[in-house]
């Protein structure tokens, strides 16, 4: 290996890394609000760059039936929940607003301006507008009802829940992979050192993501609010903060920041229906050598995971995945060791 060779493999690290840590922000926010290891994160960055590729071919993705499909699916449960209650009549403009026609305008506005083929920025909006509000919607039909459950019970659903949208993915899409046009061709520097547009657009969005965040949970009403939901949720609803809105607003966040990774994404590889579930596990490996509650460190760790699978890579191709789920071995048992007292449910309610 020589300069080049190397100075070529800490590229690709830090920019495979920056997706990698998009992915462990988006992991540890879910967390630390619902106590959700959420396994599906990965599908929204493959279904971003899915749709995104099939816009580009001038034709309707598939996610369209599903913007619409679950939006129906979670109009019809909150409205059985709100005839239960005797709130139906008070509560139907606004469901029927929420979850059925604002889906249905966006679908119909997609299928309207798909054949056009408006150009990159306005395909990579209708894509954020059709991913986006899968992430509440999944929220209020698989976790909601569950909230109060133990964070196993809530993995073994958000594994169901990664399968089923895996299948949905097979469905829309095919088995086909799909890699959409960069951003911009523009390249910085010469000879063997080049930085592409595209990679500099990742990096930037992966610290505007964690700068965005920071600025949401230190300032932000709803930001401090999720934080004290992370910290206590039994104290937060004796204060009167709605648990199920910053559930909501947790997913919300998640499934942007995993739209976004795959439009950023998906001009550098290929993306498949079943992409997501790799990308997904190693921003999980990030986030645990984070310590699922810091996002800086989390950060760091995914950039760290990132260039140790581009030297691997070079080094051992046929085993970087061994190598990179290998190192959750020693910092799992340094952590184990190192724990001062047990974790407790605190959600006996």
């Amino acid at each position: 290996m020589n300069t080049d060779i190397a100075l070529w493999m800490v590229q690709d690290g830090v920019v495979t890394g920056a997706i990698y840590g998009l992915m462990a922000l988006a992991l540890v926010l879910v967390f630390a609000v619902t106590r959700v290891i959420f396994v599906p994160q990965g599908e929204f960055v493959s279904m971003a760059g899915l749709t995104l590729g099939t816009l580009q071919l001038g034709q309707t993705p598939g996610t369209v039936y599903l913007l619409v499909g679950g939006g129906l699916l979670v109009a019809a449960v909150e409205m059985v929940q709100a005839a239960r209650l005797g709130l139906l009549r008070q509560r139907l403009p606004r469901l029927i607003l929420a979850w059925i026609i604002l889906p249905v305008a966006m679908a119909m506005l997609v299928v309207w301006l798909a054949p056009h083929k408006l150009g990159s920025w306005v395909e990579m909006a209708l894509t954020l507008g059709l991913i986006v509000p899968v992430g509440p919607m999944l929220y209020r039909i698989a976790y909601r009802p569950l909230a109060n459950a133990s964070v196993l019970v809530l993995f073994i659903v958000s594994m169901a829940v990664h399968y089923a949208l895996t299948g949905i993915e097979l469905a829309m899409f095919g088995g086909e992979g799909l890699r959409t046009n960069a951003i911009s061709d523009w390249v910085l520097g010469s000879g063997s050192m080049k930085i592409g547009a595209q990679s500099i657009w990742v990096v930037s969005a992966s610290v505007a993501c964690m700068v965005v965040l920071w600025f949401f949970f230190e300032r932000s009403l709803y930001g401090k609010a999720l934080r004290a939901t992370a910290i206590n949720r039994v104290g937060a609803r004796l204060v009167g903060i709605s648990t199920d809105l910053a559930g909501r607003t947790a997913f919300l966040l998640a499934a942007a920041i995993g739209a976004l990774s795959g439009l950023l994404m998906s001009p550098i590889t290929t993306v498949y229906f079943d992409s997501g579930l790799m990308i997904g596990l190693k921003g999980f490996v990030g986030a645990i050598l984070g310590g699922m509650v810091s996002y800086p460190l989390a950060v760091l760790g995914a950039v760290g995971v990132g260039l140790l699978e581009s030297f691997s890579s070079f080094w051992a191709s046929a085993y970087k995945e061994t190598i990179v789920f290998t190192l959750l071995i020693p910092v799992l048992l340094w952590r184990s060791l190192t724990a001062r007292h047990l974790v407790a449910e605190d959600e006996e309610e």
